[in-house]
């Protein structure tokens, strides 16, 4: 389980192909430290193992659903990603519960400069929309954010300053693909909702 909350802009490294996936490298800075093999780091919103580290860079493998199902297959060195070590009982929960499991792509729509904000809007898939609510929580590439508005084709989130400067979001530009993973509690109650009609 991750916050939502990025702890660094990693760097990709080196991408090669282990047919049926790719082994991703990553440079990590500080959060690599103390990180084991088989640890879960959250990148750009996906839960991925650590299966070798080296110094400041981690490695992970990916298989073809992780590649299909998110914006990690479209990926190239020297792309930043978001970086989020997993939660420990001890660690403050300050942003939402994120399982770091994508439930689909967005894309962004449009972007609008407000000073320095930027509130975005994207457009996703009509049953992840559906389990969004103004003011609830959604990631967006792991990040936690809360959505400002929601209809049946897009929703908006409003970007201060902290996060467009430490998360990749600032770098987003229209047409750009995002991972989406909705609030765990609205997937529990539409599915309670689905099972009881």
């Amino acid at each position: 389980m991750f916050t939502g909350l990025v702890q660094h802009l990693g760097k990709i490294t080196s991408i090669a192909h282990e047919p049926p996936g790719v082994r991703l490298a990553v440079h990590a800075g500080p959060l690599a430290q103390g990180v084991q093999i088989g640890d879960s780091i959250c990148t750009n919103g996906c839960c991925l193992s650590v299966v070798q580290t080296e110094g400041d860079t981690l490695e992970f493998q990916l298989g073809p659903e992780t590649l299909q199902r998110t914006n990690l297959g479209t990926s190239k060195v020297g792309d930043r990603v978001n970086l989020e070590r997993s939660l420990t009982l001890q660690n403050r929960l300050d942003g939402h519960l994120v399982t770091g499991h994508i439930d689909g792509l967005g894309i962004l729509k449009e972007k609008i400069q407000e000073a320095d904000w930027v509130t975005c809007q994207f457009t996703g898939p009509k049953n992840l929309l559906a389990q969004l609510a103004a003011k609830g929580s959604i990631a967006v590439d792991g990040v936690s954010l809360t959505v400002v508005d929601v209809n049946e084709t897009s929703f908006s989130v409003a970007l201060i300053p902290h996060t467009l400067r430490n998360t990749t979001l600032g770098e987003l530009a229209v047409g750009d693909e995002v991972n989406l993973e909705t609030d765990l509690l609205s997937k529990y109650v539409c599915r309670w909702l689905e099972a009881r009609s």
